[in-house]
């Protein structure tokens, strides 16, 4: 299904007599697809093949106006022990690493102080305590802009 619209591609795994479907943002970002009209398939697991009908299939996608990734980035992983790198990664991501315990503060980054309503939109550029450091449940802090911005 690679190259189709998520919505055609489901419509057509459907057909098939496959019902098990999931998709993801294939960028990472954690971006619900809510209107599957709006997305593409990039790629597929598992791939193109013989399968029996009970098989799960995940489409990951991206919206239809963006490039798809020549890796899939997949859904956010849980953080572990230390603090990850998150700079580059939506909010959205991160928090969803970061387990539910954590406070978590996001701050503009641009200087206009603007709210952060859809954090998938939003990338961190800075945050605190830094990459590598051991998770002890003290806040977090991230400064973010949006992905169509410089950090």
């Amino acid at each position: 299904m690679t190259g189709k619209g998520l919505q055609y591609a489901q419509d057509q795994a459907q057909a098939a007599g496959f019902y098990g479907l999931t998709s993801h943002d294939a960028l990472g970002r954690g971006r619900m697809q809510a209107f599957d009209r709006n997305w593409k398939v990039c790629s597929q697991t598992p791939a193109a093949g013989k399968h029996a009908t009970d098989t799960k299939i995940d489409f990951a996608t991206v919206k239809l106006e963006e490039e798809c990734p020549s890796k899939d980035a997949g859904q956010p992983q849980a953080a572990g022990s230390t603090m990850p790198n998150f700079r580059g990664k939506s909010v959205k991501a991160a928090r969803e690493a970061l387990d539910s315990g954590y406070s978590i503060t996001v701050n503009d980054g641009s200087g206009q102080d603007r709210i952060i309503f859809v954090e998938s939109n939003w990338q961190i550029c800075t945050q605190t305590p830094a990459p590598g450091t051991k998770l002890d449940g003290r806040p977090v802090k991230f400064d973010a802009v949006k992905f169509n911005e410089p950090c």
